[in-house]
């Protein structure tokens, strides 16, 4: 999901110095919500193994 974010990042930045104001808002808007959507997962997992870490030990 980072990949796409990144992805949809760089796109923005090549719409932006192209001109396309409108793709390079949608594009970053997208990958912003990539990018949170990646980093929820991330707390999410990192919560249960913490979680399924202390239940072990």
């Amino acid at each position: 999901m980072l990949k796409w974010a990144l992805i949809f990042f760089v796109i923005s930045l090549i719409a932006g110095f192209l001109g396309f104001s409108g793709i390079s808002a949608a594009t970053a808007g997208i990958a912003k919500i990539l990018f949170y959507i990646a980093v929820i997962i991330f707390l999410v997992f990192l919560v249960l193994a913490l979680a399924v870490g202390g239940a072990v030990t």
